[in-house]
């Protein structure tokens, strides 16, 4: 199911839902009417119980995302991002629904910041990601200075942010914040592999653990591994149906049906 935006397009298959900016003519630069719609598609995809994962990617073969439209900036409309942050995501610290980036393109200032904020992230080869933001005048406010450095490593993300230096997508497999390449150019295929094998697992699981990670960043190791089981997500797990589900087909031999409840 297709739903009609007008920066942005929403593909809904099955448990998947599949965003693409939609503003190729200016490298899918954001403009504040497309934040606006980011926020609201990921408001509903965070609200929907039958949607478990999503993929964001770009429209074109150039470009994921360049960041801000500059030029709207530049004719007094500003940089305000929604309350969410970039693209209703990077300051969406609540979601516990997996995200993939499919990085199509460049990946520029905010379109960097987006796909750090992702949980996932694969990119074609002819990708490639920076922090251009000190190049203008800017800083990467939309999480980019404090997600790097916690990605790469505070020396290596200095060397990014200082510069403005642009990396490959091979550059950023080494790194560590891509986790592939899709060598073979099919990008949107291989997001669906890796959206295809987080959907083979129980959603409570995923939730689960994406929720634990996210608190276990800020927190001790000992004490995280206490408090883990308090979290909201994570109680949710352990009085799900699913938690009964999960060994139930194993014992069985069987395909678990989950239900994400």
């Amino acid at each position: 199911m297709t739903v009609p935006w007008r920066h942005v397009g929403v593909e809904r298959d099955g448990r998947l839902t599949i965003v693409t900016i939609n503003r190729p003519e200016v490298h899918n630069a954001l403009s504040a009417e497309a934040h606006d719609e980011l926020e609201a598609i990921f408001d509903d995809f965070a609200a929907d119980p039958d949607q478990w994962v999503a993929i964001i990617t770009g429209a074109g073969e150039k470009a994921f995302c360049a960041g801000h439209d500059l030029k709207q900036q530049a004719a007094g409309g500003g940089l305000t991002n929604p309350p969410t942050g970039f693209a209703g995501l990077t300051a969406r610290f609540d979601l516990d629904k997996p995200v993939i980036a499919a990085v199509n393109g460049v990946a520029m200032g905010g379109g960097f910041e987006l796909a750090l904020a992702c949980d996932i992230v694969v990119a074609s080869a002819t990708a490639s990601f920076a922090l251009p933001e000190a190049k203008v005048g800017l800083a990467a406010l939309g999480g980019g200075i404090q997600r790097l450095p916690r990605e790469i490593g505070l020396k290596r993300a200095m060397g990014m942010l200082l510069t403005g230096r642009r990396l490959s997508a091979a550059q950023g497999l080494v790194l560590g914040f891509v986790n592939e390449v899709a060598e073979d150019g099919d990008l949107l295929s291989l997001a669906r592999r890796w959206a295809g094998e987080i959907l083979a697992c129980s959603p409570m699981s995923i939730r689960a653990t994406k929720d634990a990670v996210r608190r276990g960043q800020t927190a001790p190791i000992e004490q995280a591994i206490v408090e883990q089981w308090s979290y909201p997500a994570m109680a949710a797990m352990l009085a799900s149906e699913d938690y009964v589900e999960g060994p139930a087909a194993f014992a069985e031999k069987r395909v678990p049906e989950w239900r994400g409840r």
